[in-house]
């Protein structure tokens, strides 16, 4: 296989497929040279090319590698061909970096979905030379066996390591035969909740190493929850101020005649007035004090409108809206002209709602950016609603969901699987220590000035 990088302004072997690939390529590598090249081929060719699935950030072009070797791949044996194993090694960017939607979202989400990943093993840090970060090794291949068709195998191999006698800049860790071996035995027994014995800070400890996941457990729906908009309204001084701070309010003294200045003068004199003009009108809404439901303040507002004899173009109408209007959570729901609630952006937050137990892969969307997601919202509407309805009306029962917004995430937080809790020491312990401390620091300082 070609040593350049995926990235590379051409494929150095176009066509040529391989049985095996290995890989270690560098960990975050800005790719912008290739930028252009790449993007091209991403939008024109799509999956008839190498990158059809998505591109990483411009700043790691690591999950370009990978799709680069999957093109490289021979066909399935379920479709003739003999099939391909891949094994790359990655820092732990490629595992979760993007939001749902995203380039890096969606390449893990093309190969989980096409249920080539087999396997990932996290192996300890300071095995590099030039970094003392974790790496990962992933296992993707297109000839699963049967027991894993449909499975990921994550194994914990961060303690399966030895001290080297002599550090070579930030490689401090190997991995002895024994080692390698036992990680080998991992992932050939193929055992959900396989253990092994391994020392955590110092202490020898019996922890799970090893876990199998269906391929649905890394996706999630990225939900939008809106809570509607409440406002009150009130004419005082200090509101009518924020007028200035509306740009249509402040734009009406400011003439776009730049050629005349005579008549620019003019134009700025009559927006001058105008502004006055305004002010005046709302300051006779101030005897209406604080109204806590936007459609009687336009009420309100119409009417002063009417008497001053003023004309409010629509963009004057809002900043005033804006200016005299503040959030209150007892306040009356503002609503459009369909009388439907208007979201506020303040309150806007998003759900992770994970995919249903027992999906069908894959997900019926298309990827890309800005893709039609009907498909995926009727297919899961019922759990979307579901969630909703335990983890989060309970809480905000004025709450709702845009599901115009919706989107796909994939993410394999390995180390999240992997943790194991351990609750601080009680706090009679810790007070001890510190009042030990605080004793020798006494003891010392007395030293000091005697």
């Amino acid at each position: 296989m070609s040593t350049r990088p995926a990235a590379a302004h051409k494929d150095g072997f176009p066509d040529k497929q391989f049985h095996y690939m290995l890989a270690n390529p560098p960990f975050g590598v800005e790719w912008k040279e290739q930028q252009r090249t790449v993007t091209k081929e991403h939008e024109e060719v799509g999956f008839d090319g190498r990158f059809g699935a998505g591109l990483p950030a411009i700043n790691d072009g690591s999950l370009l590698f990978l799709q680069h070797m999957i093109s490289k791949m021979h066909d399935a044996p379920s479709r003739g061909g003999d099939g391909s194993r891949i094994a790359i090694i990655f820092n732990g960017s490629p595992l979760f970096s993007g939001d749902a939607g995203s380039g890096p979202s969606n390449i893990r989400r093309w190969i989980i979905e096409k249920d080539w990943l087999e396997a990932i093993i996290a192996l300890p840090d300071q095995l590099f030379y030039n970094t003392g970060i974790f790496t990962y090794v992933w296992l993707v291949s297109n000839r699963k066996p049967p027991e894993r068709q449909g499975r990921v195998q994550l194994i914990d191999g961060t303690r399966f390591f030895q001290k080297m006698k002599r550090s070579l800049n930030n490689k401090r860790n190997e991995l002895s035969d024994a080692h390698i071996t036992r990680l080998t035995e991992l992932y050939g027994s193929f055992r959900d909740g396989e253990t092994e014995r391994v020392l955590v800070d110092g202490a020898s400890e019996e922890r799970v190493v090893s876990r199998i996941f269906d391929n649905a457990e890394f996706g999630f729906l990225k939900v939008t929850v809106e809570r509607p908009l409440r406002l009150n309204f009130e004419a005082t001084p200090e509101r009518i101020a924020r007028l200035e701070e509306q740009s249509a309010f402040a734009n009406l003294a400011v003439s776009k005649k730049r050629k005349d200045a005579k008549a620019a003068e003019a134009d700025e004199a009559a927006g001058l007035a105008q502004q006055v003009a305004i002010r005046a009108m709302l300051a006779t809404l101030a005897n209406k004090g604080r109204c806590m439901d936007r459609a009687q303040f336009e009420v309100n507002l119409d009417n002063a409108t009417k008497r001053a004899r003023l004309k409010l173009p629509a963009p004057i109408r809002k900043a005033i809206l804006s200016a005299l209007g503040e959030r209150d959570p007892d306040a009356e729901i503002c609503r459009d002209a369909k009388g439907n609630p208007e979201p506020d952006s303040e309150l806007r937050d998003t759900e992770s709602v994970p995919l249903p137990a027992g999906i069908a892969l894959p997900l019926p969307m298309q990827f890309g950016p800005d893709m039609p997601n009907d498909d995926l919202v009727a297919a899961m509407r019922g759990a979307i609603d579901a969630y909703m309805d335990a983890e989060v009306l309970p809480h905000v029962p004025d709450a709702w969901v845009d599901y115009s917004k919706t989107k796909v995430g994939y993410e394999i937080p390995i180390n999240r699987y992997f943790y194991v809790y351990k609750p601080p020491r009680p706090l009679a312990e810790i007070g001890a220590d510190i009042a030990s401390l605080e004793g020798e620091i006494a003891g010392l300082l007395k030293g000091l000035t005697a």
